[in-house]
């Protein structure tokens, strides 16, 4: 991710190039849905880009990446890991995590708050519905009683509408 691929007045985000992590080249994405602008419009999103505008303050070349080796080249993940991202999930008490379980996290919060599927493979970047939905994970029993709780259910053998009782 450059610089001006942040539009922080837009809340967004525009996908149009991939770091490959065994050659740590930037090129093109993967297929053509890689390609696409991503909205931050929830609360952590928003949150996200205005710690990124504190963390980019007084950066000045557009083309530059966002998060880069000392000499301007795309970080490698495994260093990012160990040396970042597995340390805070420690002191956190989270599990040890790789960087694929943040778009899993979004995809599973855009998809619990109702966001249209279509929308959601588009934000996340998916060839297909197929591909998103191994994104998906199980709804916990709460939420499912919540849902069947809070609406009546059509009972199609029986006729009228019954109550669903949890």
């Amino acid at each position: 991710m450059r610089l001006d691929d942040v539009d922080f007045k837009a809340g967004t985000i525009r996908v149009d190039e991939s770091a490959d992590q065994r050659t740590y080249k930037i090129g093109p994405c993967k297929n053509a849905a890689a390609y696409r602008t991503v909205l931050l419009a929830d609360s952590e999103g928003r949150e996200a880009l205005r710690m990124l505008r504190a963390f980019l303050k007084g950066r000045q070349d557009p083309n530059s990446l966002v998060f880069h080796s000392k000499r301007g080249s795309p970080l490698r993940e495994t260093n990012v890991l160990h040396a970042f991202l597995h340390p805070v999930l420690k002191a956190l008490g989270f599990p040890q995590a790789g960087m694929h379980a943040f778009r899993h996290g979004c995809n599973r919060r855009w998809e619990l708050s109702g966001m249209n599927p279509a929308v959601l493979r588009q934000q996340m970047g998916h060839s297909s519905a197929v591909m998103t939905a191994r994104y998906t994970g199980e709804i916990p029993l709460e939420q499912v009683r919540a849902a069947f709780s809070s609406r009546e259910l059509e009972n199609m053998e029986n006729g009228p509408s019954v109550r669903a009782v949890a």
